[in-house]
């Protein structure tokens, strides 16, 4: 291979060719990130779709029935790549093995970078609410020209490992900041049933960890919310100023069902979008291109309108 100065942009590259660059080249990596293209976090409609890419980091392998769904890294990141290319796709959230490749791929010119930064809960695990920053911290979202940081935050009364989330995020909150970044909080109020972490979905649970969320940091001023799709939203959403996008989560049901329910969240004038993944990486028909296309329209309008 052909070296690569430090400050040149890297041409795109193939997944094939992802595992020699970084074991030959891997300053490519970091020259990519200085040469990345970017574009405003928002658009001129100030909404935002951003695909998610960050289960596997927490042994989060699941999709609907299929506990393997994605074990392939190959198999996922051409979901990703046919995901974030097509019209109205804002950007991509992710940890740092999965942003890297797609950064060598080339997908991630001109879109907002989320970096995920605690993934040590692992899912199953008897330590999953000892959510430990694992991946980026916030000097790392800054220095590599990342739009924000995203932290899930579960909050579980009975579980003392809780506190050492809620003071790690607000330390995230504070540093992303002072970075002038987008800090994005995922809370939830959760709980142990029958030995599994579940999160409560109800309105009231959901307004109780959404106050916590937002007062966590020295300035909330770059703080957003990332919340589910819960019963009576408009008066969950009256919980808070914060700008909110809204997860997918697990994909269960009928698609057209989850589409509705998105439909009808986005007139809600806080939720400023939606951050998926697998809903739309694993659609049912396996139709990533289509899958995107409709989420994109709910968002923006038909054709992407709004995006830069």
């Amino acid at each position: 291979m052909t070296a690569v100065s430090p400050l040149a942009p890297t041409p795109r590259v193939a997944v094939a060719d992802l595992t020699e660059i970084r074991a030959r080249e891997p300053h490519r990596i970091a020259a990519a990130w200085a040469a990345r293209s970017r574009r405003p976090l928002l658009g001129d409609d100030g909404r935002l779709l951003v695909v998610a890419a960050d289960h596997s980091a927490r042994g989060a392998l699941g999709v609907r029935g299929d506990a393997t769904a994605m074990n392939s890294r190959s198999e996922l990141l051409g979901r990703l790549a046919t995901a974030v290319s097509r019209p109205g796709v804002d950007g991509v959230l992710g940890t740092p093995d999965i942003l890297d490749d797609l950064l060598l791929m080339g997908v991630l010119e001109d879109k907002v970078v989320i970096g995920s930064m605690n993934r040590g809960g692992l899912q199953g695990a008897s330590f999953e609410l000892d959510d430990r920053f694992t991946a980026y911290r916030a000097r790392d979202i800054a220095a590599q020209g990342l739009e924000g940081g995203k932290m899930l935050t579960r909050i579980c009364l009975d579980d003392p490992a809780t506190v050492r989330t809620l003071e790690a995020s607000a330390s995230a909150v504070t540093e992303l900041a002072e970075a002038g970044v987008m800090a994005m909080v995922e809370p939830f109020l959760s709980e142990r049933v029958g030995g599994r972490l579940v999160n409560r979905l109800d309105p009231d649970s959901t307004i109780r960890s959404m106050h916590v969320a937002a007062g966590l940091g020295a300035s909330s001023a770059h703080t957003w919310l990332k919340l589910p799709v819960v019963d009576e939203l408009e008066r969950v959403m009256d919980a808070t100023t914060m700008p909110t996008l809204l997860l997918g989560g697990d994909p269960q049901g009928d698609p057209q069902d989850t589409y509705a329910a998105w439909g009808q969240a986005l007139r809600l004038p806080a939720v400023r979008g939606l951050v998926v993944g697998r809903a739309l990486l694993f659609p049912p028909d396996g139709d990533v291109a289509a899958a995107v296309d409709v989420a994109a329209e709910l968002v923006h309008g038909p054709q992407g309108q709004g995006t830069p």
